[in-house]
């Protein structure tokens, strides 16, 4: 290589140098600002994440407290004054306070709260489907006879979180009614579901025979 290439080369090297300094006294703060962002962000996260967690054991123990009261009485108002802190905490709260009335005798109190929650479009529907189940089983045979068993007809279709439950409430219901045929045949429906827990196939297994129906030998249905 002559001279002359050689010098051409370092003056080429050098422009690129400048212009790469050059790049970077312009644009460099782009960079930096990136990296701050991520770096920045990674902690506000473990921050709201740490918070999060803190105050979801505040709540739990809040809680605790509460229901260590003596009488449901004195639960039901300790519940009522924790801070639920967030929409799915103020719901787990108010079922709670609503299972201390039902303790403490306090029916119309605690039907205010579950319809309040069954109506309550904001909340999940697990949490609605809950207070409604709760409340017509609180309410029984005072409840419009049609009315009930629409309810329980809604909440036992196939897919339903409380579909199981509501089952045995629709028998219970038809038995109640006079209908024993119609509550032997929802009873078999229940010692074919796969979620029904050994402690409901023993009651439906029972309850068909205290109404006059018979089990198959193969299946206990």
């Amino acid at each position: 290589m002559s001279e002359t290439d050689s010098f051409i080369e370092e003056v080429t090297e050098e422009v690129r140098r400048d212009k790469l300094f050059a790049f970077f006294r312009k644009y460099g703060w782009i960079a930096i600002l990136a990296v701050v962002l991520i770096v920045g962000g990674a902690a506000y996260n473990e921050w709201r994440k740490a918070r999060e967690t803190a105050a979801a054991q505040a709540f739990g123990d809040a809680i605790m407290q509460a229901l260590e009261a003596k009488t449901p009485e004195a639960r039901a108002a300790a519940l009522a004054k924790v801070s639920p802190g967030r929409p799915e905490g103020k719901v787990v709260r108010d079922l709670l306070v609503a299972g201390a009335k039902v303790d403490g005798g306090d029916t119309k109190g605690a039907l205010e709260i579950l319809d309040a929650i069954a109506a309550d479009a904001t909340q999940p529907d697990i949490y609605r489907q809950l207070a409604t189940f709760k409340a017509v089983v609180l309410r029984g045979k005072s409840m419009d006879k049609k009315e009930r068993l629409s309810v329980l007809d809604e909440l036992a279709k196939a897919g339903n979180p409380f579909r199981v439950a509501a089952l045995e409430q629709k028998a219970l219901a038809y038995y109640e009614y006079g209908n024993n045929d119609k509550a032997i045949t929802v009873l078999r429906t229940i010692l074919e579901e796969p979620d029904a827990t050994q402690g409901l196939l023993q009651r439906a297994q029972q309850l068909i025979v205290a109404l006059g129906g018979t089990l198959d030998p193969a299946t206990g249905g």
